[in-house]
C-alpha cells in the first residue's frame, strides 16, 4: 500500500505539467523532503497603454513572482503593486524573506499556514496574497482538482468580464473601444475627472454595450455624482463603483440610498473584517486579491457579504494570468467580474483564464488552472 507522500506524489505529477522558470538563479528545484519551499523574483508589468485613473497615470506595475514546491509540484502566485496600495517590490521581498514556510510539512492545512504569514505583519496584504495564491495552486495541482471545483462552483456560471478604458482624450478613448467592439459584452470605463461626458460620449459613438463606471473616488459633490448617475443610466451603465472618498461614509452612504444604479465599494473595502461596515453604504463590495491577503480570504469575503445581502463583485489589479486566473475561480459566485489584468499588459508569463464571446472560461487545469508559457 502507498504511504501518504507517495501517494500525494504520484497523483500531483499525474495531475499536474511542472515547469519551472528558466535561468532564475534565485528559483531553486523542489527538494523532495517533505516541507514546503519559497522562491520568488521581481517582475516587472509593461502596459499595452498608458493606465489613466483620476490620481495618476502609468505604463508599467511592478510585481513580484512566487513559487511553492513540495514533493515535485510546483504552485504559483504573485503580488502586484498599484501605486495606491502603498506597497513596493522592496516591501513585498522583504516579507518574503520573513516567510518560514520549511516548518509545514503538509500543504494541506491551509488555516494553519495561512494564519501564519498573516500574523507576520499587519498590512503587506499583496506579498500575503501571492503566498496565498501560490499555496492554493500547489493544493489544488495536489488534489488534481482546479479550486471552482473544490468550492462547489460550476464554471458554466462564470459572468462576462468587464474590458477597462482609461481616462484619455476622446480620439484615443474611441480608438481604444474599437479594439474591445465585437470581444467584450460590457465595458469599465474610468471617470472622475472634468472628462466624464466627453469619455462616455466618445465610447457610445462606438458602441452601445453596457458599461460600468468607475469613479475611483473622484467625485466631490454628492449632488452632483447623482445627478452625473442618473444621467449615466440613461447611457446605459449599470453599476457604479467607488464614487467618493472613502473617508466621506455618509456621503457614499446617502448616494446608495437614491441611487438608480449599484454602488459598489473598492477602495473602501480591504479585508473581511470590513464587510460588516459596508452595509448600508454600498450595494455591493468589490473583492480584489491584492488587497484581501489571497483567495482563502477573497472566498470568506463573498460568503459574508452574500448573507449581509450585497451584492458582489470580484476585481484585479494589473497582473498576469496567474493571479487573475486565481480571482477568476471565485467568479461563477459573483454578480459583476472585472477581470482584465492580464489583458492589459503585453509580457504574460501565464496561460490560464481566457475571454469567449465576453465571458470568463476557467481552465479544466489544477489549482489556479495556469502553466507556463
Amino acid at each position: 500500500m502507498q504511504n501518504r507522500r507517495d501517494f500525494l506524489k504520484t497523483t500531483a505529477l499525474a495531475a499536474a505539467g511542472l515547469a519551472l522558470a528558466p535561468g532564475c538563479s534565485n528559483i531553486h528545484l523542489p527538494k523532495g523532503d517533505g516541507h514546503l519551499h519559497l522562491s520568488f523574483f521581481p517582475y516587472e508589468l509593461q502596459l499595452r497603454h498608458t493606465f489613466t485613473v483620476a490620481s495618476y497615470s502609468r505604463t508599467t506595475t511592478p510585481d513580484v513572482q512566487v513559487e511553492i514546491s513540495y514533493e515535485g509540484v510546483t504552485g504559483y502566485g504573485e503580488a502586484s503593486m498599484p501605486p495606491y496600495l502603498g506597497q513596493t517590490v522592496d516591501s513585498v521581498c522583504s516579507f518574503l524573506q520573513k516567510v518560514d514556510l520549511g516548518q509545514f510539512t503538509d500543504p494541506f492545512q491551509l488555516e494553519d499556514i495561512l494564519t501564519y504569514v498573516d500574523s507576520l505583519s499587519e498590512g503587506d496584504s499583496a506579498a500575503k496574497a501571492a503566498v496565498d495564491i501560490a499555496l492554493h495552486d500547489l493544493v489544488g495541482k495536489l488534489i488534481g482538482q482546479p479550486w471552482y471545483k473544490i468550492w462547489g462552483l460550476s464554471a458554466e456560471k462564470t459572468p462576462s468580464t468587464t474590458f477597462t478604458i482609461g481616462i484619455d482624450t476622446p480620439e484615443v478613448v474611441r480608438e481604444k473601444t474599437l479594439e474591445a467592439v465585437g470581444r467584450f459584452n460590457i465595458l469599465k470605463v474610468k471617470v472622475g475627472l472634468d472628462s466624464d461626458v466627453s469619455m462616455i460620449e466618445a465610447i457610445r459613438s462606438v458602441t452601445d454595450v453596457p458599461l460600468a463606471v468607475d469613479a475611483n473616488q473622484g467625485w466631490k459633490d454628492r449632488s452632483k455624482a447623482l445627478d452625473e448617475i442618473f444621467w449615466l443610466k440613461e447611457q446605459g451603465v449599470v453599476m457604479v463603483e467607488q464614487p467618493m472618498a472613502v473617508s466621506r461614509m455618509d456621503d457614499n452612504a446617502w448616494l446608495t440610498e437614491r441611487s438608480p444604479l449599484p454602488i459598489f465599494a473598492d477602495e473602501a473595502i480591504q479585508r473581511l473584517a470590513d464587510v460588516p461596515a459596508m452595509k448600508g453604504v454600498y450595494s455591493g463590495i468589490n473583492i480584489k486579491l491584492m488587497k484581501c491577503t489571497g483567495m482563502r480570504e477573497g472566498w470568506k469575503m463573498a460568503q459574508l457579504a452574500r448573507a449581509l445581502g450585497m451584492k458582489v463583485m470580484v476585481g484585479c489589479m494589473t497582473e498576469t494570468s496567474c493571479a487573475v486566473s486565481a480571482a477568476a475561480q471565485l467568479s461563477p459566485y459573483v454578480d459583476f467580474a472585472d477581470l482584465d489584468g492580464n489583458l492589459l499588459i503585453s509580457n504574460d508569463r501565464f496561460r490560464g483564464v481566457t475571454v469567449a464571446d465576453g465571458r470568463l472560461v476557467l481552465p479544466s487545469r489544477p489549482g489556479i488552472g495556469v502553466e507556463l508559457l
